[in-house]
């Protein structure tokens, strides 16, 4: 299928391969590591850096899907095409919140236990924070948890 002039053609690709891949969405809310990015139809050509977060797709139908992403990069390119290359992406109905809390909490006790002048274990662990925080709040938000 290929996109008409009103729709966007979405893909997001992780390292596991093609995870999302649409032709009839009409929107796509995007966190970048500079704010959430809202994309429609005919936007101009962007290239972004992916944050961890609450990915959100509307498709023409009227239907949403969220998902929890992790760092990447977002490529809007002429032609109504977006894609995604991002070290995760995960639907929020398939999210585990009690994964996400159980690697939270590795992560930050690792953290607490890093060498001092170990910037780059620093760096992954708190990168990996980040995208477990994400994981869980999206998984909350959309099963109505109360935090």
């Amino acid at each position: 299928m290929s996109a008409s002039q009103n729709t966007i053609t979405f893909t997001i690709v992780t390292p596991d391969g093609v995870v999302y891949d649409d032709d009839q969405v009409a929107q796509v809310s995007i966190p970048t590591t500079t704010g959430e990015v809202t994309i429609l139809p005919h936007h101009i050509p962007l290239i972004s850096v992916l944050a961890s977060g609450e990915l959100r797709v509307k498709k023409v139908d009227g239907h949403e899907v969220a998902m929890a992403v992790g760092s990447g990069l977002l490529e809007v390119m002429t032609g109504n095409k977006v894609r995604i290359l991002a070290d995760t992406a995960e639907r929020a109905e398939h999210v585990s919140l009690e994964r996400a809390e159980e690697a939270r909490v590795r992560a930050e006790q690792l953290l607490r236990e890093v060498k001092a002048g170990d910037d780059v274990m620093f760096a992954r662990l708190q990168a990996k924070i980040e995208k477990e925080l994400a994981r869980a709040g999206v998984a909350r938000k959309y099963r109505k948890i109360k935090v």
